[in-house]
């Protein structure tokens, strides 16, 4: 993708920060997507909305740690009000908290060691993938540019008419300890992959699929700018 090329060649460019982290938000999808960010102040108030091929720039300081999905299927007025198919957060354009589930998530804890991660644990509604620009470290790229949607499980499915629009995690829909790791599946070793997590690490091997699939989903960089690309055809 060209524009993306052109934002790592900037962003190369672009004086470094130990206290600020510049994250370029890019919606690379054929439909518009309404990125949410909690907390939100350093991101346009916490929403806003990007139309296919578009991008948004901030930058958040050292010390801020959050999360960033995306809303499909939106509805605002003028002054903000409204509701989407997936990823609300209630009924305003900027969020002030997390978003409803299913929905794909970034987290972020930036210190001089960050912390990232895509998760899929609160289900999956569109494609998305980190890319660490410029840091040192391991900086690998984290996410999930497979599409869950057309291959979800039906007892997982989230529909808009004939539409999947989104795919639910099993701990949302079952309730159940084994599913949720809690109980007597709390911890690391009796809490283990399931049919339903498996099918999500398939397709995207580098986010998570349940609560403790920390070795392989985690990521560590320090110094490092981010690119966050809704359907990535990287």
């Amino acid at each position: 993708m060209d524009e993306w090329k052109g934002i790592k060649v900037a962003l190369s460019r672009v004086k470094r920060s130990e206290a600020a982290r510049i994250f370029t938000i890019i919606n690379d999808c054929k439909e518009t997507v309404w990125p949410a960010i909690t907390p939100g102040e350093m991101f346009g108030g916490g929403g806003f909305l990007l139309k296919p091929g578009q991008s948004a720039v901030f930058t958040a300081p050292v010390g801020w740690s959050g999360r960033i999905w995306g809303r499909t299927g939106c509805n605002f007025d003028k002054a903000g009000n409204g509701t989407c198919q997936t990823g609300n957060c209630g009924t305003a354009l900027k969020c002030v908290a997390s978003g409803e589930t299913p929905a794909t998530l970034a987290e972020f804890t930036l210190a001089s060691l960050d912390f990232y991660d895509v998760s899929l644990v609160d289900g999956f509604n569109l494609p998305l993938v980190v890319t660490p620009i410029n840091g040192r470290g391991n900086c690998s790229i984290a996410g999930c540019d497979g599409d869950l949607r057309p291959n979800c499980p039906k007892e997982l499915a989230v529909k808009s008419g004939n539409n999947v629009v989104g795919c639910r995690s099993a701990c949302d829909v079952f309730q159940s300890d084994q599913y949720c790791c809690k109980g007597n599946y709390g911890n690391s070793m009796t809490c283990q992959p399931t049919y339903y997590s498996k099918k999500f690490k398939e397709a995207c091997p580098a986010a998570y699929s349940y609560a403790y699939d920390d070795p392989s989903s985690i990521f560590t960089c320090s110094g490092t700018d981010y690119i966050l690309t809704f359907c990535s055809s990287r």
